[in-house]
């Protein structure tokens, strides 16, 4: 029986990297879909080896793109967290750093036109319901991915890719604090329960003993962490809204600690069983809400700035992260408005990914 062909860029978006599929040219049956994801990805072995995943969570993702009919959006980003040692797939989360290869992509589709020497495009997350604009570099209405800026967890430059989330307060759950409190106490440890652009379960590295320096394989080797992690989260996840979350990668986790390299705050990302090698868009923006709202686990943990827009870098394993945070303190309370990165993407290559013609036989 002849195999599926399924045409496909293969891009890196921020430091994450995967397929990016038309939305069209793929089931519209959820479950049928993520049959065609797990078979793509590969997933269900350590190393993917039956197709296209990395081995890791960060090239276990996948994207699907699709015109928009909303007016504020030009496309529709519809995001899956395909897991690497299980055959699953989630389509609870987005990714900021996939985004960050929509607008490219959507060029290179011809779902939107591109402009020069610049093109704006805006999205709509459809797994969230957030909307960003991104633009990208389109000289002659081409695509351009070489370029000098550089992001910590990529090697080399590319050209720049600026993102400004909008929305993102409530993402998931539509409270910034969905359990209701700034802090609370869960099996004895202290969290901030938060959701922006990702809800987010936050808690101080040394509540776990640990020193929140700690390299990604230096985390992943302590067992008796997630053991004790693990429960929090779940337990949160009920808290917040999101019901059994033990088979969903959200709500993520984050760990705090000063920062002592220059930085606002150092953080680890986890996501949420292994630690993210540098760290998440969504997560970071998240993180940078914790910092600035009064009442959380990160009071005290550094000098809050005064006005805004403000930087908000964050110290991650391997290297940095800055969040361009537009916000407004009142007597009140706090209100974010907005929150810019700017990233990097990379076409890798094109073509068809192939699966079984017994998982899909493909569109009728």
């Amino acid at each position: 029986m002849p195999q599926t062909a399924i045409p496909f860029l293969f891009m890196r978006g921020g430091t994450s990297r995967g397929p990016f599929f038309k939305r069209a040219d793929l089931p519209d049956d959820l479950d049928a879909l993520a049959q065609v994801l797990v078979s793509a990805v590969g997933a269900g072995h350590p190393l993917n080896i039956d197709g296209v995943g990395g081995s890791a969570a960060v090239t276990t993702k996948v994207v699907m793109l699709s015109a928009s009919e909303r007016p504020n959006a030009d496309i529709d980003y519809f995001f899956a967290q395909v897991a690497v040692n299980e055959p699953l797939v989630d389509y609870k989360p987005t990714c900021g750093n996939m985004l960050s290869g929509v607008a490219s992509a959507a060029v290179e589709m011809g779902l939107v036109p591109a402009q020069d020497p610049q093109t704006k495009v805006r999205i709509h997350a459809v797994n969230t319901g957030a909307n960003v604009e991104a633009i990208i570099h389109t000289p002659g209405g081409i695509p351009e991915y070489e370029g000098a800026t550089a992001i910590d967890g990529v090697p080399g430059t590319a050209a720049p890719v600026l993102l400004n989330f909008m929305d993102v307060v409530g993402s998931v759950t539509g409270a910034l604090l969905p359990s209701g409190h700034t802090k609370e106490v869960i099996d004895g440890i202290e969290v901030t329960c938060i959701d922006v652009a990702m809800p987010m379960v936050i808690a101080r590295a040394r509540d776990f003993g640990l020193s929140g320096y700690e390299s990604r394989d230096e985390l992943d080797a302590k067992r008796e962490f997630y053991a004790r992690m693990e429960p929090i989260r779940i337990e949160a996840g009920k808290r917040m809204g999101l019901g059994d979350v033990t088979s969903s990668v959200t709500p993520k986790f984050g760990l705090l600690a000063p920062a002592r390299n220059g930085g606002s705050i150092a953080a680890r990302y986890f996501m949420p069983w292994s630690c993210h090698p540098t760290m998440a868009v969504t997560g970071s923006q998240c993180l940078a809400a914790c910092l600035l709202t009064p009442g959380t686990v990160a009071e005290g943990m550094f000098a809050k700035p005064n006005q805004s827009p403000a930087p908000i870098v964050i110290e991650h394993p391997s290297g940095e992260i800055e969040v361009m945070v537009e916000f407004e303190q009142t007597a009140s309370g706090f209100s974010l408005r907005s929150a810019g990165l700017v990233r990097t993407t990379r076409l890798i290559t094109r073509g068809e990914i192939m699966v079984p013609a017994s998982i899909w036989a493909g569109p009728t």
